[in-house]
This record gives structure tokens, sequence and C-alpha cells, in this order.
């Protein structure tokens, strides 16, 4: 077994917890961090799905309760013909009318999508999107009339914060960063709108996720790429659900500009790191 692999494969589920689910780009990161550390090519490009599954049950762990009552509330609705199970029922039709955008560009553009995972067009989305965070944060982080409860969130607020998910289709964007900015155009407090970015990310993710492991040939598995995936996945998962609890800490007492900072001032210092071939593009 190569445990120098194994040890790439920590560090990298390490990144990816770190980053997933604040707003600077889980894959911005993971791409940069590959090139540094070489943990690259087809194997890599999936073990990178695999970690973020683990992200993604993180989410389910965390706020399992509410995931398990809105299920069961969305089928007692339909069931009883509206006699019960509103509340749970409309949270349930926000996330798939949030979730509608990113599914047809995602599967009109999957392939193009995927061309662009390259370091240098995440640099451009470190530093746009962190501009773009400061830009929108400073114009309607301070809503006075903000939503401040997930379940008074309508389907066409959800429609537009699924838009602006969209711009996560480019590296460097962020899902997080982009569904953020959404849930601010959209009226949503700070906290609401990161914890309404975790639920969208479930189905999105998942479906992007399943897209690329289906087409992955799995001929090139070996026993030191089994124990990397399962590694990688459950330090992902552990990481992840620690920084989440925090994140939500974090955003109800101080505002995301610290983010926009990193993203704009890592993004030239890997432009600098990518022109002097320290990174390989």
């Amino acid at each position: 077994m190569d445990i120098l692999f194994i040890f790439k494969a920590i560090i990298m589920g390490i990144v990816e917890g770190l980053t997933e689910f604040i707003p600077v780009s889980s894959t911005g990161h993971l791409i940069l961090t590959g090139s540094i550390i070489n943990f690259k090519g087809d194997f890599a490009d999936m073990f990178e799905v695999v970690i973020q599954l683990g992200a993604i049950l993180a989410v389910v762990v965390l706020y399992w309760e509410k995931i398990r009552d809105s299920v069961i509330d969305f089928f007692t609705y339909i069931f009883t013909k509206g006699a019960k199970g509103e509340v749970g029922f409309r949270f349930g039709i926000n996330i798939i009318v949030g979730t509608i955008p990113a599914v047809i560009l995602g599967l009109i553009f999957h392939d193009k999508i995927k061309s662009l995972f390259t370091a240098q067009v995440v640099v451009i989305g470190f530093i746009v999107g962190g501009i773009l965070l400061i830009i929108i944060e400073n114009k309607f982080r301070k809503n006075k009339h903000a939503i401040r409860d997930i379940d008074k969130i309508t389907p066409i607020e959800s429609f537009k914060i699924g838009c602006f998910q969209c711009l996560a289709m480019w590296p460097g964007m962020s899902r997080s960063a982009s569904t953020i900015m959404g849930g601010w155009v959209s009226g949503l407090s700070t906290s609401i709108a990161a914890e309404y970015s975790f639920f969208l990310a479930i189905p999105a993710m998942v479906g992007s996720s399943g897209l690329d492991l289906i087409k992955f040939n799995y001929s090139e598995m070996n026993v030191t790429n089994a124990v990397a995936l399962v590694v990688g996945f459950v330090v992902s998962f552990v990481v992840a659900l620690v920084v989440m609890k925090k994140f939500i800490a974090y955003l109800k007492k101080k505002p995301m500009r610290v983010f926009a900072v990193y993203r704009v001032g890592a993004g030239i210092v890997f432009a600098i790191l990518i022109f002097f071939k320290f990174i390989s593009m």
C-alpha cells in the first residue's frame, strides 16, 4: 500500500471538509491543492466526487431532524390532499424549485463545465467571486426586514437562489458563496441564506456526483485507491461537520468580508505561483 498516496488523500479530505460550506470554493481549493501535491488524474477526479459526498453526509447528520420531518410532511401532504404537512411540503417544493436551474444547465453543459477545471480558471473565479461577495454583502446584508425563518422562504425566492447557484459551475466561484449571495438578493438573513445553501447542496451535489461516478472507469481501482476513498470520505465528513457548526455561529455575529478578502488575496497568490510555474495548469 502506498502510504504517501493515503497521506495525500487525507490532505484532500481535510481541504474538502474545510472549504465545502464556507464561501471560498472547495472545488477551486481541491484543484489547486491537487496541483501542489501532485494528486491528479482520473482517479483523483473521482476521489474528489466521493469526498464531496462525505461533506454532504455531514449536512444530513447535522440537520437530520429537519430533513426527516420535511420528507414525512411532504408525503403526508400529498396523501392527505393538503390536510396535513404543509410546512414540510412547502420546504420540499422550495428545494426542488431551487435545484431546477442547476439541473438544466448541468445536464446541458456538463462536459463543457468539466473542461473549465483548470488552475487559471479557478484563480479568476476566486478573485471575481470575492469581489462580488463584497459588493452584494454591502448592498443587501443589513436588510432590516430579512427573512429569518427558513420555512418562510417562497418558491420565487428559491428559484432566484437556484439561479445564483449556477454561478458555481465556474470553478472557483463557490457554490456556497453563490447561493448565499442569491439569498441576500432574495431577502434572506445571512445565517438563513447559509443554512438554505446547505440544504440546496444535497440534490445539486448528489446529482452532479452521480453523473461523474457513472462515467468513471472502475477497472483502475486497487487496494490503495479503495483505502484512499474510505479515508478521504471519513475525513471530509468529520471536518465538514465541525466547520458547518462553527460557520453558522460565526455568521450570526460577523460579516463575510473576511472570506472575500481571503479569496482575492489567495487568487493573487495562486496567480503568481501559476505564472512562475510552481503550480501546473
